[in-house]
């Protein structure tokens, strides 16, 4: 089982040259998908959590972040869909982006990708080279392994031999890589307990005003002893920053981000 070569990846769309790259990110970003473009303010909270994420794993030695949330529609695959595109403008990084969350996959949806098989499809034993489902940006230091549906029990699948040999071969791709993990909200199913065990650490999701604190308490006690490399408070509406840079998280009223480790 291999994926360490990005090239041969489909691209999910075209962008040959400087001209075009405007028109295809376009169409991600009708989809908020703003990480790609570092001019666009609304990349912002991105870059910033990248640095974090990247500080926190390069000092541990961590390659292999799940990203969850206590539970569902609080923008858990918005940000990993946008961490991973601002991951991938970091020189000599190439990020990894892969969907786990089997039962209500959205990481094809937010970049656009169609097809039948994904990675559920790898972890069932349908194909055999996970190649085959992988779909890189052009010019971009990234590949997407997308899910699409599949009648399989999911937890089966993430808690499967081939799982395992996925796992390993993530950490054995080169040194400069970053693997980041969408996982299912953790009291969705026991798939995010299952794959916190397998993984370095992971990043937590709440969404500011509707996670209560004993969803995120109850949340990293399932998810233990799996570290926790920070946590995001998504839609957070009170104005992190001052307007010194021209910008104010309260007023995007979409997200915003509070890290820790």
């Amino acid at each position: 089982m291999s994926f360490d070569a990005p090239q041969p990846a489909a691209p999910a769309f075209p962008l040959t040259t400087d001209r075009a790259r405007p028109s295809g990110f376009d169409k991600l970003r009708a989809n908020g998908i703003y990480g790609f473009d570092s001019r666009d303010i609304r990349s912002r909270p991105f870059t910033l959590l990248r640095a974090q994420i990247l500080r926190i794993a390069r000092a541990r030695g961590w390659k292999i972040i799940g990203i969850t949330s206590p539970t569902p529609q609080v923008g858990k695959s918005f940000v990993a869909s946008n961490l991973a595109a601002a991951l991938a403008r970091t020189p000599d990084l190439h990020t990894y982006l892969f969907d786990f969350d089997l039962r209500r996959s959205t990481i094809a949806r937010n970049f656009n990708l169609t097809g039948d098989v994904g990675v559920s499809h790898f972890l069932d034993g349908t194909i055999s080279d996970l190649r085959q489902v992988a779909k890189s940006i052009s010019e971009e230091q990234l590949t997407i392994f997308p899910s699409f549906p599949n009648a399989a029990a999911s937890d089966e699948l993430v808690g499967s031999a081939r799982m395992d040999s996925l796992i390993a071969a993530m950490r054995a791709l080169p040194e400069q890589t970053i693997c980041l993990c969408d996982l299912p909200p953790v009291f969705a199913n026991d798939d995010a307990v299952i794959v916190s065990q397998k993984i370095d650490a992971y990043l937590m999701i709440v969404e500011d005003g509707v996670t209560t604190k004993k969803q995120v308490r109850d949340s990293f006690r399932l998810l233990a002893p799996a570290p926790c490399i920070g946590t995001v408070l998504n839609r957070y509406d009170g104005g992190m920053m001052g307007d010194d840079y021209g910008y104010s998280y309260g007023q995007s009223k979409r997200y915003a981000g509070y890290y820790n480790d």
